[in-house]
């Protein structure tokens, strides 16, 4: 496929750089040189100098036979012009980011349609939408479905209460293996595991389990599943104004924010909410506003920095669930490995979003992205394909490689050793990034 992404923001780059490993054509187009010269010539993948709202320019990148032109650049109008132009100069199917929810608006949004915008992307959107799932899931660092949530990916932090801790993936202390241990994250490496691997204290471990076993998971990770009836947040952001609009009427919410106009702002538009004109990072602040009596705090200013100490501080408080918005990429693997929950980054749920879109519009193409440095491909298997000649076990597969689940005739089921893969079942793959082409032979 051939793929045009407008804007060399974080958003596009990151998403350039993660999809330049499937085997794309890209073209980045970005109309500031500088940004552009970051991308490191190991990624395959063209840059081009040009406005993203010229005719000119979407000519010179041939837009004019493009599978998808997304549009990331910080400015909606810009997303817009630029798809429209796009769409009409014969791309076959267009996606911009937006930052205003009025454009998800059913009528709304048929009008944007009609302009030439086949996909909204609403970062704040998907954030808010997160943070319920984090907070519903709340015993979890992450929480995603497949296959329409008849398999589940969950990540956990293990600590000292969890039964797995010091155990061989070969010795795990269950008698039925109702999930199976996927991916491993120790310090900053992912792992993917063998029988031999070792759970240690502090690692994050990822389960695939189907939904009649999630207790289960739960108990053996030593954790605890709370109901959420109140949650502080600092910081009165575009995040968290989305998230007070969606679910406040599940979760009880006070927002403490420094800016005194900007809580005016948020007192009128969110009438069934409180909010507390304060200075968040104070203690005596937080102390004021009983911060220990809240099931959840969510440190969502426009501060990673602010947002990741104040977590740690609300822990020490002895509150049981903290989110923090981390919009630093950079940071995101050091914050994964404190204690402070779960960890939110817009950039990466748009480009996953995005991710998603594509694999849509490629019908060839089965794989979704879960992690951002791991893989979960969902294989189809061709009927006589490498991975049908033998039982899981004795098909000595690549190293960084692991089959975790599968789905036959719309059962879904979990892999082991004794499993035998049969042509038309969909498979569910973990590997590293950039490794799921040289594994993709043994299932065509």
């Amino acid at each position: 496929m051939k793929i045009v992404i407008a804007g060399a923001g974080e958003v596009g780059t990151h998403l350039a750089k993660m999809l330049s490993n499937e085997d794309q054509d890209i073209i980045l187009l970005d109309n500031d040189q500088s940004r552009l010269d970051v991308i490191d010539s190991n990624y395959n993948l063209m840059t081009w100098n040009g406005s993203t709202s010229s005719f000119e320019s979407l000519r010179d990148v041939g837009v004019d036979n493009a599978d998808l032109y997304i549009a990331v650049t910080p400015y909606e109008t810009r997303n817009i012009t630029s798809c429209a132009i796009a769409k009409k100069l014969g791309a076959k199917k267009t996606v911009a980011r937006i930052d205003n929810s009025e454009f998800l608006i059913e009528e709304n949004g048929r009008v944007i349609k009609s302009l030439g915008v086949d996909f909204l992307i609403y970062p704040e959107n998907l954030a808010a939408d997160e943070i319920a799932v984090a907070l519903d899931h709340n015993w979890a660092r992450y929480w995603g479905e497949l296959h329409g949530g008849g398999l589940l990916l969950i990540g956990v932090k293990l600590r000292g209460e969890s039964r797995l801790i010091d155990c061989q993936l070969k010795d795990l202390p269950v008698t039925a293996h109702d999930f199976h241990v996927a991916a491993i994250k120790r310090n900053n490496e992912t792992i993917i595991p063998n029988g031999n691997d070792r759970i240690m204290r502090d690692d994050i471990v990822y389960f695939i389990t189907t939904p009649p076993f999630v207790a289960e998971v739960r108990d053996l990770c030593g954790k605890k599943k709370r109901v959420i009836r109140k949650a502080l947040i600092m910081g009165g952001s575009a995040i968290a104004a989305r998230f007070a609009i969606l679910y406040h009427d599940k979760v009880h919410l006070k927002i403490i924010d420094i800016d005194r106009e900007r809580c005016e702002q948020l007192a009128t538009m969110l009438p069934d909410c409180e909010i507390v004109h304060g200075d968040g990072r104070d203690i005596e602040v937080l102390r004021e506003n009983t911060i220990y009596q809240y099931d959840a705090f969510l440190a969502l200013t426009d501060s990673s920095e602010t947002n990741i100490l104040s977590c740690l501080t609300a822990k020490e408080f002895g509150v049981p669930k903290t989110i923090a918005d981390v919009e630093n990429l950079q940071f995101v693997s050091q914050a994964e490995n404190l204690n402070i929950g779960t960890i939110i980054n817009k950039k990466l749920m748009a480009s996953s979003h995005i991710f998603k879109i594509l694999l849509d519009a490629d019908e060839n193409n089965a794989k979704c992205l879960a992690l951002a440095d791991a893989e979960v491909a969902e294989m189809v298997v061709k009927p006589g394909a490498k991975i049908t000649r033998a039982a899981v076990k004795d098909l000595h597969l690549p190293y960084g490689m692991t089959l975790a689940a599968m789905v036959r005739d719309d059962v879904c089921s979990l892999v082991g050793g004794n499993t035998r893969i049969q042509g038309g079942d969909f498979v569910v793959v973990f590997c590293l990034s950039g490794t799921i082409g040289k594994i993709e032979k043994w299932f065509y």
